[in-house]
């Protein structure tokens, strides 16, 4: 449980990491020219980060019945990311 806890938190805190930086140093064009379809995706991305987060954090602590949520939404963004 430790290592999938772990793993929960330091990749939701990487997510936030990566957009904030490539936000930052205008890496992200699509802002400009699809503002909503990236934002929804940005949502998705953060709401995926704060429930990485969370469930790691229960795991961590014992157990997370939320945890299998979040790893599920992990699968879903890395599925649609490339597209």
């Amino acid at each position: 449980m430790r290592f999938g806890g772990w793993r929960a938190v330091v990749t939701g805190v990487l997510m936030v990491a990566e957009w904030a930086f490539f936000i930052t140093a205008g890496q992200v064009p699509e802002l400009t020219i699809e503002p909503v379809r990236m934002g929804f995706h940005l949502a998705a991305e953060s709401v995926t980060a704060v429930a990485l987060i969370g469930a790691g954090a229960g795991l961590l602590r014992g157990a997370s019945p939320f945890a299998l949520v979040a790893f599920g939404m992990l699968l879903y963004t890395v599925v649609v990311l490339p597209g």
